[in-house]
């Protein structure tokens, strides 16, 4: 049976974010593990991220997918919004 790997630029291209977040979700086990082929060789299993792929769509379509919570804006350092005013 014919696997396919690929490397780390074309991992870039498949999965568009930051090599450290890739290595944190590893740890996590929130992402297909590498694996090495070589020494120096670092590899994923094509199969298996897609299939992290599939079911990340999957997530987001029914809406498990855990969100990133929402900046409080008042702790701004540059251009902090101010709470509104209230009258009366």
């Amino acid at each position: 049976m014919f696997k396919r790997v690929i490397r780390r630029p074309e991992l870039r291209k498949i999965v568009p974010v930051a090599d450290t977040t890739i290595y944190e979700m590893e740890q996590r086990d929130e992402f297909p593990k590498r694996f090495f082929l070589t020494p120096r060789c670092v590899v994923w299993d094509l199969a298996e991220v897609e299939v992290w792929l599939d079911g990340r769509r999957h997530a987001s379509e029914t809406d498990t997918l855990r969100k990133a919570p929402a900046p409080d804006v008042r702790q701004r350092r540059t251009r902090p919004v101010k709470p509104p005013i209230r009258l009366g």
